[in-house]
């Protein structure tokens, strides 16, 4: 991969990727589908289908970059049957798919991320024809509430609301007092209006963990502030009535 000037960006002779799964930039993904095993082609991208107005850090590319990519496909076979994987290997991929989906998070491309926590959660989710030791399904259920709480966050930047509420539902499944997937839960709510709902979930992350930093407590004192109007006026309503 080279840039317009010429100045190379990275080079890697033994690339392997899953087609579809957003491994690599989007250029990339898609015209290797239209290569034949042995094929060398020229790929010209601009931005959109590269590194975007943000450009990356690794590899170094500027921002608003097109780039220049000479690739040959060396050869294409059938993915890996996750059913067959150990779960070492089960691991590996999950958190391989989680890392890239944090990576579409940081760069504000929330469509991206979901796609790839949604297929982190497939690995992890998919039967098994193979046993796993206890520490690795310890170890499997720890990503899993791991990319459901991110999975979670991507929403709520989208406003999938509902979406939100059900990815944090679903890791309070798994680890009921997961601070994030409370404190998620609770945002959800509050941005409903479901403050008396809210107030006892966002209390809850407050007792389990009351000096992480990280937490905005606000959304508490505004849910409970809100829910308490609400009582006032139902009171001064049914006085006057």
């Amino acid at each position: 991969m080279s840039l317009e000037d010429g100045s190379e960006v990275e080079e890697d002779p033994a690339l392997t990727f899953t087609v579809g799964d957003g491994d690599v930039i989007q250029a990339l993904d898609l015209c290797i589908q239209l290569m034949d095993p042995g094929e060398t082609a020229l790929i010209v991208s601009d931005a959109k289908y590269a590194f975007g107005c943000l450009g990356s850090a690794r590899p170094c590319v500027p921002a608003n970059a097109t780039v220049h990519i000479e690739i040959q496909l060396l050869s294409v076979k059938d993915g890996p049957d996750v059913e067959l994987l150990s779960g070492k290997e089960r691991l590996l991929q999950a958190n391989m798919k989680r890392e890239r989906g944090n990576t579409y998070f940081l760069r504000s491309e929330y469509v991206f991320a979901i796609s790839s926590y949604d297929i982190a959660l497939n690995i992890v989710n998919s039967n098994s024809k193979v046993e796993f030791s206890l520490e690795e399904e310890q170890e499997l259920s720890d990503v899993k509430v791991k990319c459901l709480n991110n999975l979670a966050a991507a929403q709520l930047k989208l406003e999938h609301f509902e979406a939100a509420l059900k990815s944090s539902n679903a890791a309070l499944k798994h680890q009921p007092n997961n601070i994030k997937a409370l404190f998620r839960k609770g945002k959800v709510l509050t941005l409903q209006g479901e403050y008396t709902e809210a107030i006892p979930v966002l209390k809850q992350a407050a007792r389990l963990e009351p000096s992480n930093k990280n937490i905005p407590w606000k959304w508490l004192f505004g849910a409970t502030v809100v829910a308490v109007g609400g009582v006032a006026v139902s009171v001064i309503v049914a006085a006057r009535t």
